[in-house]
């Protein structure tokens, strides 16, 4: 194993993970809030609801991470955008920027003095103060485009990528100095993992990627390793396309969704990266049966090292999932 490999293993240790099983880090927010009997919009506000709901999960999955991730408006809610709660459904974010004027006039936030960021950043804490060191615990961030999508909203950063490209790239700049203060924020208190949530890249072409987000991603990921954390990027959806620019990024984890060809992803990433991922969140570990969780488990086993994987679904658990077939993925992957 090389030294870059070793480094994220040892970040990536508890105290259970020397029996040789299979790192388990599942995505857990309206499942988590559904089991402790609380709404998504509960699990979002308060840190407290989100860390306590994440530990009762721990006991009963025995997973090897925890995470802050709940939803995309924190950054946008510090921006000053207006977000709406309603329940158990997804929070919808006010369209903040419409023009470069709009951009102009944006101020960066602090994400110590703004309610929704300052909630995160305490809930790291309070994972710290749980669950003591070396524990993982990830952090989260938007990246610079999503982030961008959420203050435009996506159709219209979609079409001004193309039509107001200076715009944009402006826009970026903002969010990427937000991404990387509430990064270091969540260093600082407590997390060794930070978590980038990008989803919107799968929508845009290699040749987009590389002109608005890789120079981006890689100052951003540079930065996380300059203060001591390692970097797990998440973008949703069919990512193919995108791996030889993600391989540029000196990324450390990469979240593989289900319609991405694991094996596919290993030969591009090679070995320098840990692969996580990929089962159907829906089609197999929610609707699936026990074999066909089993079958799909060992097939991404046999696609790639164990040492660059860990397994999760391709995306959140969904709220729905049956406890007893996330135990029974704990188990064969501890057993197998």
């Amino acid at each position: 194993m090389n030294a870059k490999l070793i480094k994220t293993h040892k970040m990536l240790e508890t105290p259970k993970t020397g029996d040789g099983r299979i790192y388990f880090h599942p995505i857990l927010m309206m499942h988590a809030a559904a089991l402790f009997g609380k709404t998504y919009a509960d699990f979002m506000l308060d840190h407290q609801v989100l860390v306590q709901s994440n530990l009762k999960l721990l006991e009963m999955y025995d997973h090897d991470a925890v995470s802050v991730i709940s939803d995309p408006c924190r950054e946008a809610s510090a921006f000053g955008a207006k977000v709406f709660f309603d329940g158990d459904n997804s929070p919808k974010c006010e369209k903040l920027i419409h023009s470069m004027e709009d951009v102009e006039h944006l101020q960066i936030p602090d994400v110590y003095t703004c309610e929704r960021t300052l909630d995160r950043i305490k809930g790291v804490e309070l994972f710290r103060e749980r669950l003591g060191e070396p524990f993982p615990i990830i952090g989260w961030v938007e990246g610079p485009l999503a982030e961008a999508a959420d203050l435009c909203g996506v159709s219209e950063i979609l079409m001004n990528m193309i039509m107001e490209p200076d715009m944009v790239k402006a826009l970026l700049q903002k969010t990427l100095v937000v991404a990387k203060n509430f990064a270091l924020a969540q260093i600082e208190a407590g997390s060794n993992i930070i978590g980038v949530g990008d989803a919107i890249c799968s929508q845009i072409s290699k040749d987009m990627y590389d002109e608005f987000c890789l120079p981006l991603h890689i100052e951003l990921f540079n930065f996380i390793h300059e203060h001591g954390a390692i970097v797990k990027l998440h973008i949703c959806g069919n990512i193919t396309h995108l791996l030889p620019s993600l391989k540029k990024t000196n990324l450390d984890i990469l979240d593989i969704d289900w319609m991405v060809d694991m094996a596919e992803a290993y030969k591009e990433m090679g070995k320098d990266v840990v692969l996580c991922g990929n089962l159907d969140p829906v089609g197999v570990i929610m609707s699936g049966s026990k074999d066909d969780i089993k079958n799909k488990y060992e097939e991404i086993k046999a696609s790639l090292p164990r040492e660059n994987w860990i397994m999760m679904g391709g995306c959140e658990i969904p709220r729905d999932t049956p406890v007893e077939n996330m135990k029974f993925l704990r188990t064969i992957s501890i057993n197998n």
